[in-house]
Protein backbone atom coordinates (compact mmCIF):
# COMPACT_ATOMS: atom_id res chain seq x y z
CA UNK A 1 0.00 0.00 0.00
CA UNK A 2 1.33 3.21 -1.02
CA UNK A 3 0.89 6.83 1.07
CA UNK A 4 1.23 9.61 -0.51
CA UNK A 5 1.70 12.85 2.04
CA UNK A 6 -0.27 15.73 1.55
CA UNK A 7 0.46 18.72 3.71
CA UNK A 8 -0.78 21.11 1.14
CA UNK A 9 2.24 21.81 -1.17
CA UNK A 10 2.08 18.58 -3.34
CA UNK A 11 1.42 17.93 -6.62
CA UNK A 12 -0.66 15.52 -5.74
CA UNK A 13 -3.19 15.00 -8.44
CA UNK A 14 -0.43 13.81 -10.83
CA UNK A 15 1.22 11.30 -8.25
CA UNK A 16 -1.20 9.93 -7.50
CA UNK A 17 -2.69 9.39 -11.29
CA UNK A 18 0.89 8.19 -12.38
CA UNK A 19 1.20 5.52 -9.53
CA UNK A 20 -2.08 4.25 -10.63
CA UNK A 21 -1.17 3.85 -14.12
CA UNK A 22 1.27 1.20 -12.62
CA UNK A 23 -1.16 -0.66 -11.29
CA UNK A 24 -1.12 0.86 -7.75
CA UNK A 25 -4.04 2.07 -5.66
CA UNK A 26 -2.26 4.79 -3.80
CA UNK A 27 -3.88 6.93 -0.85
CA UNK A 28 -3.61 10.60 0.65
CA UNK A 29 -3.39 11.51 4.18
CA UNK A 30 -2.17 14.32 5.96
CA UNK A 31 -2.11 12.30 9.07
CA UNK A 32 0.46 10.18 10.84
CA UNK A 33 -1.60 7.29 11.94
CA UNK A 34 -2.89 6.87 8.08
CA UNK A 35 0.20 7.19 6.82
CA UNK A 36 1.86 4.77 9.28
CA UNK A 37 -0.61 2.05 7.41
CA UNK A 38 1.37 2.49 3.98
CA UNK A 39 4.50 0.37 3.11
CA UNK A 40 6.16 2.57 1.05
CA UNK A 41 5.37 6.65 1.01
CA UNK A 42 6.08 9.73 -1.43
CA UNK A 43 6.32 12.83 -0.13
CA UNK A 44 5.89 15.26 -3.61
CA UNK A 45 6.40 19.16 -3.39
CA UNK A 46 6.03 22.25 -5.35
CA UNK A 47 6.76 25.53 -3.98
CA UNK A 48 9.03 27.33 -0.72
CA UNK A 49 11.72 24.75 1.67
CA UNK A 50 10.69 27.11 4.59
CA UNK A 51 6.79 26.71 3.88
CA UNK A 52 7.31 22.76 3.46
CA UNK A 53 9.22 22.44 7.10
CA UNK A 54 6.32 24.87 8.50
CA UNK A 55 3.28 22.68 7.22
CA UNK A 56 4.91 19.58 7.88
CA UNK A 57 5.76 20.59 11.64
CA UNK A 58 2.42 21.92 11.90
CA UNK A 59 0.99 18.40 11.17
CA UNK A 60 3.35 16.55 12.94
CA UNK A 61 5.01 14.81 9.85
CA UNK A 62 8.39 16.31 10.34
CA UNK A 63 9.08 13.41 13.59
CA UNK A 64 6.76 10.77 11.23
CA UNK A 65 8.79 10.49 8.83
CA UNK A 66 12.09 10.56 9.93
CA UNK A 67 11.19 7.91 12.08
CA UNK A 68 9.31 6.35 9.11
CA UNK A 69 13.11 6.69 7.76
CA UNK A 70 14.86 5.47 10.97
CA UNK A 71 13.08 2.23 10.81
CA UNK A 72 13.77 1.58 7.27
CA UNK A 73 10.80 2.04 5.19
CA UNK A 74 11.08 3.51 1.93
CA UNK A 75 10.42 6.67 1.28
CA UNK A 76 10.42 8.61 -1.81
CA UNK A 77 10.88 12.45 -2.10
CA UNK A 78 9.52 14.96 -5.38
CA UNK A 79 10.66 18.41 -6.42
CA UNK A 80 10.74 20.10 -3.15
CA UNK A 81 9.70 16.39 -1.56
CA UNK A 82 13.40 15.75 -2.31
CA UNK A 83 15.04 19.17 -1.04
CA UNK A 84 13.03 18.86 2.32
CA UNK A 85 14.71 15.29 2.78
CA UNK A 86 18.07 17.01 3.13
CA UNK A 87 19.67 19.08 6.37
CA UNK A 88 19.33 22.60 5.54
CA UNK A 89 18.31 25.02 2.78
CA UNK A 90 19.37 28.47 2.21
CA UNK A 91 15.77 29.76 0.84
CA UNK A 92 14.46 32.90 2.73
CA UNK A 93 17.35 32.31 4.95
CA UNK A 94 18.68 29.41 6.65
CA UNK A 95 15.84 26.38 7.32
CA UNK A 96 16.52 23.17 8.98
CA UNK A 97 15.05 20.15 7.12
CA UNK A 98 14.49 16.73 7.91
CA UNK A 99 18.31 15.85 7.72
CA UNK A 100 17.61 12.09 6.31
CA UNK A 101 20.46 12.71 3.27
CA UNK A 102 23.10 14.65 3.88
CA UNK A 103 23.31 17.90 1.36
CA UNK A 104 22.42 21.97 1.44
CA UNK A 105 19.87 23.45 -1.04
CA UNK A 106 21.07 26.17 -2.42
CA UNK A 107 20.41 28.96 -4.69
CA UNK A 108 21.52 28.26 -8.84
CA UNK A 109 24.39 31.45 -9.61
CA UNK A 110 22.18 34.50 -10.49
CA UNK A 111 23.02 35.13 -14.18
CA UNK A 112 24.51 32.24 -15.00
CA UNK A 113 21.01 30.80 -16.50
CA UNK A 114 17.14 31.61 -16.52
CA UNK A 115 16.03 30.84 -13.12
CA UNK A 116 13.76 28.35 -12.87
CA UNK A 117 14.89 25.68 -14.53
CA UNK A 118 12.55 24.50 -15.80
CA UNK A 119 11.49 21.84 -18.78
CA UNK A 120 13.61 19.10 -19.89
CA UNK A 121 16.80 18.04 -18.96
CA UNK A 122 19.11 15.38 -19.91
CA UNK A 123 19.95 12.73 -16.65
CA UNK A 124 23.89 12.03 -16.14
CA UNK A 125 24.17 8.73 -14.53
CA UNK A 126 26.31 8.73 -11.64
CA UNK A 127 25.74 5.13 -10.00
CA UNK A 128 23.81 3.21 -12.88
CA UNK A 129 23.96 -0.27 -10.83
CA UNK A 130 21.82 1.14 -8.28
CA UNK A 131 18.32 -0.55 -8.20
CA UNK A 132 16.44 2.84 -8.54
CA UNK A 133 17.74 3.17 -11.66
CA UNK A 134 16.91 -0.37 -12.89
CA UNK A 135 16.20 -0.68 -16.56
CA UNK A 136 16.19 3.61 -16.49
CA UNK A 137 17.44 5.39 -19.48
CA UNK A 138 19.69 7.78 -19.31
CA UNK A 139 17.21 10.15 -20.84
CA UNK A 140 15.25 13.35 -20.45
CA UNK A 141 13.35 14.37 -17.42
CA UNK A 142 11.25 17.02 -16.50
CA UNK A 143 12.51 19.97 -13.92
CA UNK A 144 10.66 23.02 -11.87
CA UNK A 145 12.92 24.31 -9.51
CA UNK A 146 14.69 27.41 -8.34
CA UNK A 147 17.22 26.10 -5.66
CA UNK A 148 19.12 22.85 -6.00
CA UNK A 149 20.57 20.46 -3.72
CA UNK A 150 24.32 20.20 -3.15
CA UNK A 151 24.64 16.67 -2.64
CA UNK A 152 27.23 14.55 -1.09
CA UNK A 153 28.72 12.46 -3.61
CA UNK A 154 27.86 9.08 -2.13
CA UNK A 155 24.39 9.67 -2.61
CA UNK A 156 24.49 11.26 -6.05
CA UNK A 157 22.92 8.31 -8.32
CA UNK A 158 22.30 10.78 -11.49
CA UNK A 159 22.55 14.66 -11.89
CA UNK A 160 22.08 17.13 -14.56
CA UNK A 161 23.74 20.52 -15.83
CA UNK A 162 22.17 23.86 -15.31
CA UNK A 163 23.58 27.13 -15.17
CA UNK A 164 27.07 26.02 -14.88
CA UNK A 165 26.56 23.85 -11.68
CA UNK A 166 25.71 19.93 -11.04
CA UNK A 167 22.35 19.37 -9.77
CA UNK A 168 21.46 16.50 -7.82
CA UNK A 169 18.66 14.90 -9.84
CA UNK A 170 17.95 11.51 -8.36
CA UNK A 171 19.41 10.22 -4.78
CA UNK A 172 19.42 8.12 -2.05
CA UNK A 173 20.97 6.46 0.65
CA UNK A 174 19.10 3.17 2.40
CA UNK A 175 15.52 3.56 2.30
CA UNK A 176 15.39 7.19 1.55
CA UNK A 177 14.96 7.97 -2.26
CA UNK A 178 14.81 11.30 -3.91
CA UNK A 179 14.11 12.75 -7.39
CA UNK A 180 14.51 16.73 -7.87
CA UNK A 181 12.54 16.25 -11.25
CA UNK A 182 9.00 15.37 -11.82
CA UNK A 183 8.91 11.44 -12.93
CA UNK A 184 5.32 11.87 -13.11
CA UNK A 185 6.03 14.11 -16.01
CA UNK A 186 9.07 12.48 -17.38
CA UNK A 187 7.81 10.27 -20.01
CA UNK A 188 8.83 6.90 -19.87
CA UNK A 189 12.04 7.71 -17.92
CA UNK A 190 10.13 8.95 -14.98
CA UNK A 191 7.62 6.25 -14.87
CA UNK A 192 10.24 3.70 -15.18
CA UNK A 193 12.23 5.11 -12.07
CA UNK A 194 8.85 5.57 -10.28
CA UNK A 195 8.12 1.98 -10.95
CA UNK A 196 11.29 0.63 -9.25
CA UNK A 197 10.35 2.51 -6.19
CA UNK A 198 7.15 0.69 -6.21
CA UNK A 199 8.12 -2.61 -6.70
CA UNK A 200 10.96 -2.24 -3.86
CA UNK A 201 13.78 -2.74 -6.27
CA UNK A 202 16.11 -0.98 -4.03
CA UNK A 203 15.49 0.87 -0.93
CA UNK A 204 15.59 -1.30 2.17
CA UNK A 205 17.20 -3.63 -0.33
CA UNK A 206 19.61 -1.68 -1.86
CA UNK A 207 22.77 -3.17 -0.70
Amino acid sequence: MIGIIDYGMGNLHSVTKAVERLGETPFLSSHAEKLAEADLLILPGVGAFKDGMEELRKRGLDTFIQQWAGDGKPILGICLGMQLLFDESEEFGTTKGLGLLPGRVERFPQGAAKIPHMGWNNLIFKQPQHPLLYQVEEGYVYFVHSYYVNAAEDILLASAEYAGVEVAAVTASGSVWGTQFHPEKSSHVGMSLLRNFVNQKGGVRAE
